[in-house]
């Protein structure tokens, strides 16, 4: 009999999907890319998925955030997510983490228990003590550099960090990396110069008129600079990671 999993049965074979649902998968981050890298991993059988983000859904994600929607402004994106999977996969075991991830939360988790972790986080720090911490458990880790300020979807990449050029983020992570002794790290990213956001009017700019959720505690009013973004070029990435997941696992 068919079933939900049936199409990519005639792509990956039966052995294949047998190891997407033994896998065990965490997204760190469940914003614009990690809520698509999510999204297409549920999709495609991953059993077991661990979701780690402190974040609710506001007003101004709905542009680009699959888990944002009139219905779901203000909750928690990881109890968003997990009620999503569910109704697209009810056999599938999710587990959630309410926690901003950096050095003083990382020892909540047990690295060496994944088999593949998505870094789609959007701070250096974190990223940092993610991609150091799985290399360290030997886990298999993929890591999304800069999304905001580009309008390419295109010019999305797969590449060793040590092979990538123009983003500024990926320059950060590279130089950082090194002296940490990491030798190689998996990454998504464009050589997309960032464009400068156009200032707003004041009634327009979160700077000055803030529409973040009730208890949300990192607000856009805290960041020097708000980025631009959109629906499409997030989505491209978050999609391109779950990709090299799932590949990586069949194989």
């Amino acid at each position: 009999m068919p079933d939900a999993f049936s199409r990519a049965r005639l792509l990956f074979g039966a052995d294949g999907m047998e190891r997407l649902k033994r896998a065990r998968v965490a997204v760190f981050g469940l914003g614009g890319v990690g809520g698509y890298v999510t999204e297409a991993l549920a999709r495609s059988g991953i059993g077991a998925l661990d979701l780690i983000d402190d974040d609710r859904v506001c007003l101004t994600n709905m542009n680009r955030q699959i888990l944002a929607t009139t219905e779901t402004i203000g909750r928690y994106k990881a109890e968003v997510a997990r009620e999503r999977i569910v109704t697209i996969n009810p056999k599938a075991a999710v587990n959630i983490y309410k926690i901003f991830f950096g050095p003083d939360t990382a020892e909540e988790f047990d690295f060496a228990r994944y088999d593949y972790i998505a870094d789609a986080i959007d701070t250096v720090t974190g990223k940092l003590e993610l991609v150091t911490r799985a290399q360290s458990a030997g886990t298999r880790i993929i890591s999304c550099m800069g999304a905001g300020n580009k309008i390419n979807a295109t010019g999305w990449e797969v590449a060793d960090i040590y092979q990538t050029s123009m983003c500024p983020l990926a320059r950060v992570m590279r130089r950082e990396l090194k002296k940490r002794g990491v030798k190689n790290l998996k990454v998504v990213y464009s050589k997309e110069p960032p464009m400068t956001p156009i200032d707003e009017e004041p009634e327009n700019n979160c700077h000055s008129n803030c529409v973040c959720p009730p208890g949300a505690i990192r607000k856009c009013t805290q960041r020097r600079q708000i980025p631009g973004s959109n629906a499409f070029v997030p989505a491209v990435a978050g999609l391109i990671m779950a990709g090299e997941i799932i590949k990586d696992l069949i194989v």
